[in-house]
């Protein structure tokens, strides 16, 4: 038996004991918007009528922000310095 999208979260939301606030946070940290009641729709009973299923976007969302959110932001990549020779243009004796 596979996992779902919503077991997925479910079990990522126990294990970083994380709330729905924390869980609007972490999505707004990649620019993706999701509401509480979104939220509750994704952690319903499947046999709920209201249950709403955790789309593969959404998940990705999620992880992404969760590594923000534990790492940190990725520093940003310095440039290489462009190396020059010293003795460019000396002829050798």
């Amino acid at each position: 038996m596979a996992l779902s999208n919503n077991d997925i979260m479910k079990k990522l939301r126990v294990a970083h004991k994380l709330r729905d606030e924390d869980i609007v946070k972490i999505c707004s940290l990649v620019d993706f918007a999701v509401t509480k009641s979104e939220l509750g729709a994704i952690f319903r009973n499947e046999n709920h009528p209201k249950y709403m299923e955790c789309g593969d976007q959404f998940l990705r969302n999620f992880l992404n922000g969760l590594v923000i959110h534990l790492r940190g932001p990725m520093p940003e990549k310095k440039k290489p310095v462009p190396k020059f020779n010293v003795n460019r243009g000396k002829e050798k004796s």
